[in-house]
């Protein structure tokens, strides 16, 4: 089943620090009045559907939703027994239903390239924090005698911290630094750090690198687990389209206007510009299609504008005479404009 990106239908700004899941409940609220919308499928992430919000979502009319747990909650399911780690499957979907709530599913999935990516990055901060703590626990060698400064001395006395609690400390700055704390028992005995690696801790987490469990309580006879799945993973190219309005192409952001309208007129502008580009990219795909893969692609929807860019007019003044040099459209040129103006290559 292939699906089209999405594209937007409406923009709100919100006083700066609002969090997402503070605007969910009101927001599902005003769609479903102003367009009239009887049935709504909410797909959220897992920071807009908190439990918060889904207890305060609970009984609203006409409304079902998608969301992904978060590791807490996995660990959760684990612990009733909902779900073991066997059941996580890089082909296959495997779809548990909630036994205290039959209306809730969980639809468990792998990404292999996730789990290497997770376990790669695990391995490489338990690596630095392996050669933080030895460095702490190598004994230190003792200085030569320095006279003291007079000039400190007459600083008045600090309250003496031991060397075990220097020790704490710097431990705890590398835990708190790389966040392995998790898989690592330590202490500090006679004045030496002694520290060891939970290998059990680290196999368990190891398991579950890639998993992720998509949440619904769309009935089955409605969408099929797999297209509960595809629904969540489409939240990408919302994520896709928050980042080319906000900095990567449109630029929202930052706004310097003073007054509230001309922001809204900022941002509403940027929607357009957006929604222009959705459709353009539409009709250029045909041109990234035919493109190659990785480093020998050579077609993103920025080289296409950095290329029209290339086609101008310029006024030239030479000796009293005086005309409009342009640039002639090459054929990679004209492919784009084809496309563009709707002409099938």
């Amino acid at each position: 089943m292939k699906m089209a990106a999405p594209w937007a239908v409406g923009v709100e700004v919100f006083p700066g620090n609002t969090q997402d899941a503070k605007t969910v409940p009101d927001k599902i609220a005003q769609i479903q009045q102003a367009y009239g919308i009887s049935q709504l499928i909410f797909v959220g992430d897992r920071g807009m559907i908190t439990q918060a919000n889904s207890r305060k979502l609970e009984g609203t009319k006409g409304l079902q939703t998608i969301s992904a747990l978060t590791h807490r909650q996995i660990v959760d399911l684990l612990e009733r027994k909902v779900i073991t780690p066997e059941l996580f499957d890089e082909k296959a979907i495997a779809e548990v239903l909630d036994p205290d709530n039959l209306k809730r599913r969980y639809c468990l999935c792998r990404n292999p390239e996730t789990a290497k990516r997770e376990t790669r990055t695990r391995k490489e901060l338990l690596e630095v924090t392996r050669l933080k703590l030895e460095a702490i626990a190598a004994p230190r060698k003792k200085g030569g005698h320095k006279e003291p400064d007079p000039k400190r001395a007459r600083k008045p006395t600090k309250k003496k911290i031991t060397p075990a609690e220097k020790i704490g400390a710097r431990v705890g700055r590398v835990l708190q630094r790389y966040k392995m704390g998790k898989f690592i028992h330590w202490s500090v005995k006679e004045g030496k750090l002694e520290w060891q690696f939970d290998q059990e801790k680290i196999a368990a987490e190891e398991r579950f690198d890639g998993c992720y469990v998509v949440s619904s309580d769309v009935p089955p006879e409605q969408m099929a687990k797999a297209q509960v799945v595809a629904s969540y993973k489409r939240l990408s190219f919302v994520e896709q389209a928050f980042r080319n309005l906000k900095t990567v192409q449109l630029e929202v952001r930052p706004v310097y206007h003073k007054k509230d309208e001309r922001i809204r007129a900022h941002v509403f502008i940027c929607l357009l510009a957006y929604y222009l580009q959705w459709h353009a990219r539409q009709r250029l795909q045909p041109l990234f299609d035919k493109d190659g893969q990785g480093k020998e692609r050579q077609w993103t929807f920025r080289n296409v504008i950095e290329h029209l860019a290339t086609l101008r007019t310029n006024r030239v003044k030479n000796s009293g005479v005086e005309f409009d040099l342009k640039t002639s459209a090459n054929h990679e040129h004209q492919t784009i404009l084809d496309l563009l103006a709707g002409k099938k290559s």
